[in-house]
């Protein structure tokens, strides 16, 4: 079991938690962004720089992600990829991807695409809280503590 991390927009209040959590249950840990990222060393974190371009990263994710593995990602075209994998997605927030989820979350994420581009609804979500950050921890520790046993 791999943590993968879709790392070039996931916030550094998250990566922290995943870095701690990492040498915590002993689980490698990987980044995968299109700039070189700073990570602590360890031979359980590592990271991997894609070419610049649109979905590169989610593109290698998908490709790499193994049934079982975690994706840290915010982006919910690829929590659908990894999920159709065997993997299981959780966004930054703390919501689980699953088999049961992803495709409606599919599907509320495209409208909401075609009512923004239609000046119908508004941006994006809102900063990340402390609210967040506690629901993405709480999240993050059950998911290991029934993988890593």
């Amino acid at each position: 079991m791999r943590i993968w991390v879709d790392a070039d927009a996931c916030p550094n209040a998250v990566k922290e938690i995943l870095f701690k959590a990492a040498q915590r249950r002993q689980v490698p840990l990987t980044l995968v962004a299109n700039t070189p990222l700073r990570v602590p060393p360890s031979p359980l974190i590592d990271t991997i720089v894609v070419g610049a371009g649109f979905n590169v990263a989610d593109d290698e994710i998908a490709r790499m992600v193994n049934p079982g593995d975690l994706v840290i990602t915010a982006d919910i075209p690829l929590a659908d990829a990894i999920v159709t994998k065997g993997a299981t997605g959780l966004n930054p927030r703390g919501e689980l991807y699953t088999e049961d989820n992803v495709k409606g979350l599919l599907r509320m994420r495209n409208l909401m695409e075609e009512l923004r581009s239609a000046n119908l609804a508004p941006g994006g979500p809102a900063p990340l809280g402390p609210k967040d950050k506690q629901q993405f921890t709480n999240q993050l520790d059950r998911f290991l503590t029934k993988a890593v046993r």
